[in-house]
């Protein structure tokens, strides 16, 4: 049984996500503020974490941050806020999906089911995994930086496992299937169109960025995805 930590300081919405989401067979529990729910993060242990952004004691933003920092655990931000900076805001600060208020309890047990799903497909045991990764020979030694599992959905970088967002292996699957090939954003939006809610030009920018900082050395000057001005993107690999 799965384990769901919302924190919500709307009493409604936050009654309602919980009464509906226990129907569903998950084990929920609420915090008000933003102080509460990292006390309970650290008892119960959630499987996903559905995030008010706006708190009565702490931007929800500056609290993804702060999760972010002592968890990989899905985030779902839910928000009066719908503009896409607001949206985009929320992805680079570490949320996973964003689902606008008012909302239907069904669409967000549907985004809370796919969420889990997503972040347990890419379950791992790291040092095992990677051993029996390179016996099955997912991995290679042929200097290539980046491998993948397709069958786990995970990404291996010089041989260890690297967490990414169910958008941001899609984009990566992308890329090293098609090395060189030069993408652009509509491109990647149209692959991502139907995964990524809310998907545009600026939160595929937000995806490769986030992607750098955790494939490339120094995202900064990156040298597996490069950027072709005015166009899009390409995936470089050990060329």
């Amino acid at each position: 049984m799965y384990k769901v930590l919302v924190i919500e300081d709307d009493h409604m919405v936050g009654e309602m996500s919980t009464m509906y989401l226990s129907e569903e067979g998950y084990t929920v529990e609420r915090a008000e503020n933003g102080k509460e729910g990292l006390l309970i993060l650290d008892r119960f242990l959630p499987d996903l974490i559905i995030l008010d952004i706006m708190l009565p004691d702490i931007s929800g933003i500056e609290l993804c941050l702060e999760l972010r920092k002592v968890s990989t655990v899905p985030i779902l931000a839910v928000s009066m806020k719908t503009e896409v900076l607001d949206r985009v805001d929320a992805l680079v600060a570490g949320a996973d999906d964003y689902l606008c208020k008012p909302f239907s309890m069904r669409e967000l047990t549907a985004r809370v089911a796919a969420l889990i799903r997503r972040s347990q497909m890419q379950y791992h045991q790291p040092e095992m995994e990677v051993v029996h990764a390179i016996a099955a020979g997912v991995l290679h030694e042929d200097g290539e930086p980046v491998t993948m599992d397709h069958e786990r959905r995970a990404i291996y970088v010089n041989g260890a496992f690297v967490e990414t967002t169910y958008s941001e292996f899609e984009i990566m699957k992308l890329f090293v299937a098609n090395k060189e090939k030069v993408f652009s954003r509509d491109e990647l939006i149209n692959a991502l169109r139907g995964i990524d809610s809310f998907v545009n030009d600026r939160s595929i920018d937000v995806h490769i960025a986030n992607l750098r900082k955790k494939v490339e050395l120094d995202p900064k000057e990156p040298k597996l995805i490069k950027t072709v001005w005015g166009i899009g993107y390409k995936y470089m690999g050990n060329s």
